[in-house]
């Protein structure tokens, strides 16, 4: 609580000297279970999520945040903060940079997450930068930063060039390293006696190039594409490609590839496991049958060391919702899916109600035992003023290890913007 404290003061004090608007949206959700504590006993829980976004802003400045309080009402020690965002923000300097400093999101393929420290984004005419430095953040999102920056850290950039108009090309790479961790586990001595031995971990970094590729035609023809190489291992990565075309009037087309090889940290304990890389490819094409009605298709393979697993999905999307049918097979597992989903907004978006219902038979092998499972929710969501929403849902779930397991959601958003 003395960590909720101390963000609640700073952002409170700062508001009125910072800050020419402040907006945000402040949420709180309830969720409530029962369980089998064993065949004979049961037990009710619940818990509570709470979530606050909060910008204050200044002309090109803002501090942005995004704070999280998750807590169980059943165990009172089981209590949780989680700073997911806490950093200044100022955009656009000299019409060419923006900077941030604090706690932020970074999106940049393995090393995307949250980070302490410092980011860059400029560009001028065709050419542009991005450049990160930071702490990595510690576990739960703690309101902490690392206390050895000279280990745990993480550090990269890209240089991008919009060659023409629709065509942008990026190169660039990062470190990311964790700092080293000792603890003890129990070993057998050369007479099989169990003995206490100190565990010290050698290394534990990723280290990587990558290079991306975005076309983009409008609704004629969009491509993307990325290329990563494992520094450390000296190999491949990842090449992901991913495509979408609507040449003719109501049909779009798209293709999707990826080439993907296990992530490991460098000198890692897992590197001496024999694994195989995976190939990916999957095509679909869907048709607009009616304005808002449009009907999907898509086909995927997925290739492994000496086997593959396919799957197959059909849906047809409407204004009122989506129904669709899944199946896969092969070496992950093989399993049947069918789902509905329906949701319509009556009354100007005052009463949404939804509902949906999903049936599912797997195995996880061409002999092994099927196994069922049926899922059912229901609810709705109420918008009485522009600012306030209020949802109510229940979920059903029964399958083998859960019988009749029944669940209920509640959720309140409260959405604000005042300009001073």
């Amino acid at each position: 609580m003395r960590s909720i404290a101390t963000i609640g003061i700073f952002l409170f004090l700062a508001a009125p000297l910072f800050s020419q608007s402040i907006n945000g949206r402040v949420s709180s959700a309830y969720y409530l279970y029962e369980r089998n504590e064993t065949p004979s006993t049961q037990s009710f829980n619940a818990r509570g999520y709470h979530s606050a976004i909060l910008n204050l802003n200044y002309d090109k400045f803002s501090l942005r945040s995004y704070l999280n309080f998750e807590n169980s009402f059943n165990q009172s020690t089981d209590a949780r903060l989680r700073v997911y965002n806490l950093y200044f923000e100022a955009r656009k300097l000299f019409d060419v940079a923006t900077v941030k400093i604090g706690r932020q999101p970074l999106i940049t393929s393995s090393a995307s997450g949250v980070f302490d420290g410092i980011s860059l984004n400029a560009s001028y005419k065709w050419l542009g930068v991005d450049a990160f430095y930071g702490g990595n953040v510690p576990e739960y999102q703690k309101f902490e930063i690392t206390d050895k920056w000279s280990e745990d850290y993480l550090l990269g950039g890209e240089l991008k060039a919009t060659i023409i108009p629709q065509l942008t090309i990026a190169a660039g790479g990062f470190i990311k390293n964790f700092k080293p961790r000792e603890y003890t586990a129990t070993r057998l001595d050369e007479a099989f006696n169990p003995i206490q031995v100190l565990i010290q971990e050698k290394s534990n970094q990723f280290k990587f190039l990558q290079g991306r590729i975005f076309y983009d035609e409008g609704k004629a023809f969009q491509l993307s594409g990325r290329y990563e190489y494992d520094l450390n291992y000296a190999k491949t990565s990842r090449i992901e490609f991913d495509g979408i075309s609507s040449p003719v009037d109501k049909w779009h087309f798209n293709v999707y590839f990826n080439y993907l090889a296990p992530q490991i940290r460098y000198n890692s304990i897992f590197s001496v496991f024999d694994y195989a890389n995976t190939t990916e490819i999957e095509i679909g094409a869907g048709y607009e049958v009616i304005n808002s009605v449009t009907v999907n298709g898509r086909v995927g393979v997925v290739n492994y060391q000496g086997d593959n697993a396919s799957r197959f999905t059909l849906s047809a999307n409407t204004g009122f919702g989506s129904i669709s049918y899944r199946k896969s097979l092969g070496y992950a597992g093989e399993m049947d899916n069918i789902s509905l989903y329906l949701a319509k907004s009556l009354f100007d978006g005052l009463f949404t109600p939804s509902a949906g219902v999903a049936f599912t038979s797997y195995k996880v092998s061409k002999d092994a035992e099927t196994n069922s499972l049926t899922t059912i929710l229901g609810g709705f969501n109420i918008r009485p003023i522009r600012w306030l929403s209020l949802d109510v849902q229940a979920q059903y779930m029964n399958n083998k290890i859960y019988k009749d397991d029944l669940r209920m959601f509640f959720k309140a958003n409260y959405w604000f913007n005042t300009i001073f």
